[in-house]
């Protein structure tokens, strides 16, 4: 390691709508941040094709080129956009205190404030043919990609409230929903199963699984398999939607962030701030209600907001405390 560690005022680790936004608005404040894009630079929208739902972009936008707009958009006042991966952090907990972030296992940087942008992966099957298709009709977002199916079938996969939230919102907009719960139940609450046995256009299918999402480029089918029978049924489809959670991506964090029990970053109140003096949380991290790119951006915004007025307040009181030492 170099004798000289390289000391920042901001430090982005993250780079989706959160992170890119909480740069323009710190880039602009003059805080001269710093991101680290992760492993999966612009996050989870560039595996995703199109964007109807952003703001400003009354084509839509590809996933991928939004992100690249965000990105110029950042550097454009200032940015430094650098590929690695934080792996390492130890955060201060005194006001004022000096955090600490290790990249890529090699590297250390200091930083006077850290915003949290690391957003949160969806949980996926594993299937090869799924994996094959996401982008071409296997999608992790009901709320993103259900228009594209309007007055289509679809199926979606999972047990849980949000599955039944997202299998709802599918049957307002697609002509059928097939829903696979692998037990002999739903685990949602009852009045959201009430919701879904309610629905005419929903098909609940239990104790079934996926066995092949069928197709070369796109969806055109899905094999389901029931798991107490191994009797095997295709349907076809166009879209097929997988709801089985989400897993923010903290890790690093646990031990010195407060977390709940999902592992989403805990924030107070209506801000960004954590427990931790100088560290905010914006987007996914910390958000498992929404989980939008605007709204992700929204946080990001303030996250900016909140760390450029706490590195106010600390000047103030190194000021404050210099002249009375004189």
């Amino acid at each position: 390691m170099s004798d000289t560690v390289e000391r920042i005022k901001c430090l982005i680790i993250g780079s989706g709508p959160a992170g890119y936004t909480a740069a323009i608005y710190a880039a602009r404040a003059d805080m001269k941040p710093i991101m680290y894009t992760g492993m999966e630079p612009g996050g989870q929208l560039t595996t995703t094709t199109e964007v109807d739902n952003f703001p400003g972009y009354p084509e839509g936008i590809d996933g991928p080129a939004m992100m690249v707009d965000l990105q110029k958009q950042a550097e454009r006042f200032g940015t430094q956009v650098r590929f690695g991966m934080v792996t390492e952090v130890q955060f201060n907990n005194e006001p004022g205190g000096i955090h600490k972030a290790c990249v890529d296992n090699s590297t250390w940087i200091e930083a006077e404030s850290i915003i949290i942008s690391t957003g949160a992966t969806a949980k996926y099957l594993g299937l090869p043919s799924e994996q094959r298709l996401r982008g071409g009709g296997v999608s992790a977002c009901a709320v993103c990609d259900g228009f594209f199916y309007k007055n289509q079938e679809v199926a979606i996969v999972g047990g849980g409230d949000t599955a039944a939230e997202e299998a709802t919102y599918l049957a307002n907009i697609c002509s059928k929903v097939t829903m696979l719960v692998r037990k002999d139940e739903m685990k949602a609450s009852k009045a959201m199963q009430h919701r879904v046995t309610n629905t005419k256009n929903i098909v609940l299918k239990y104790n079934t699984q996926v066995d092949e999402v069928i197709g070369e480029q796109v969806v055109e089918g899905l094999r389901m398999v029931n798991n107490v029978t191994g009797e095997k049924e295709e349907i076809e489809i166009t879209g097929l939607f997988i709801a089985i959670g989400h897993k923010p991506n903290t890790d690093i964090f646990k031990g010195q962030l407060e977390m709940d029990d999902m592992g989403y970053l805990i924030t107070k109140g209506k801000s960004t701030k954590t427990n931790i003096p100088g560290v905010f949380a914006s987007g996914d991290v910390q958000d498992k209600e929404y989980r939008q790119a605007i709204t992700a951006a929204g946080t990001g915004c303030m996250a900016a907001l909140d760390a450029e007025r706490y590195l106010s307040s600390v000047e103030e009181l190194i000021e404050s405390n210099a002249e009375a030492n004189l």
